[in-house]
């Protein structure tokens, strides 16, 4: 378990933020290419990469990553969403709780026999109509044929993609990545922030900038999620022959400016609001970084927006 300590943080950010930022965005940058490395020697006996991970995970932006390295070294590769296999709630009654409320963390939303039969083929290098989700509309709706060439790999990216119920048929052709934060972040006093704070604090600043929400309503949604992740995630990263630290070390530092004001405004209102005061007392702690000093590149840029990627 890495840890780092607040007050390193700060003497870094506060010494030359320029150097401390490209530091850290190196550290992530070396995982990644590594691991891609490793999947290049492998790609004509494993050429479909499975890349999960629970929620603020960072996992579409590791995913992009990677196939960016792949092709700067002549490899192609594609990047695919497990939430295009998503089907309507109407199709998934599996998928329902004790209550008979639909579990929307349940693997059982997924069309699995379709998401097995495309990933063999993908593998012989076979076309596929790729279906493409409208979760607006909650229906399926035909997307483009595309067909792997040899030599290229696809990766697949979606909380569920090491859940051997979901991808279980693909052990044979494909790679397995878990990705996560795995740093905890260590106060004065000793505490340390658990690092699904830190993906929390990714998911409350994405539901701030692209969704329109409230803290406190992602807060409640956040509960059901941590819920799912524990039952249909993390009992599963074992079947991952790479994990990726996706903890970038001046994210909460970006966060601070933006989350602080709106998790104080609510201090006093909020019922369950204690569950998450440490999450306030870490960025208080913390020196401001400006947003603009963000790379576009960045994972940072997933959760707040500006990124050069498209997602």
């Amino acid at each position: 378990m890495r840890k780092l300590e607040i007050s390193m943080l700060n003497q870094q950010m506060h010494t030359d933020p320029i150097y401390a930022i490209a530091e850290s965005e190196q550290r992530y940058t070396q995982q990644l290419t590594r691991i891609a490395l490793d999947i290049l020697k492998h790609r004509k006996e494993k050429p479909i990469l499975l890349l999960s991970g629970p929620s603020g995970s960072g996992k579409t932006t590791s995913a992009l990553r990677i196939e960016q390295l792949l092709e700067g070294w002549g490899c192609a590769a594609m990047v695919l969403s497990m939430d295009n296999y998503y089907l309507p709630e109407s199709q998934t009654p599996q998928a329902l709780n004790e209550h008979g409320v639909v579990d929307y963390e349940s693997p059982y939303r997924l069309d699995i026999p379709l998401l097995n039969e495309h990933l063999e083929r993908l593998s012989r290098c076979e076309p596929i109509q790729l279906p493409v989700f409208n979760f607006a509309k909650q229906c399926r709706e035909p997307g483009k044929t595309i067909q792997r060439r040899p030599n290229e790999l696809v990766i697949l990216e979606g909380i569920h993609a090491l859940n051997p119920k979901v991808t279980g048929n693909a052990g044979a052709f494909a790679s397995c990545i878990y990705v996560s934060v795995r740093t905890r972040l260590q106060a004065e006093d000793g505490a340390l922030l658990h690092p699904s704070k830190i993906r929390l604090m990714r998911r409350l600043m994405r539901d701030r900038f692209f969704r329109g929400r409230e803290p406190v309503d992602t807060f409640r949604l956040f509960e059901s999620v941590s819920r799912g992740e524990h039952q249909y995630i993390m009992p599963f990263k074992h079947r991952a022959a790479y994990q990726i630290d996706t903890f970038i070390d001046y994210e909460p530092s970006v966060y601070r400016s933006i989350l602080l004001p709106d998790l104080l405004n609510i201090a006093d209102t909020y019922p369950d609001y204690a569950q998450y005061a440490d999450i306030a007392a870490f960025l208080q702690a913390l020196e401001p970084v400006p947003q603009d000093l963000v790379p576009g590149i960045s994972l940072v840029r997933e959760f707040i927006g500006g990124s050069t990627f498209h997602y």
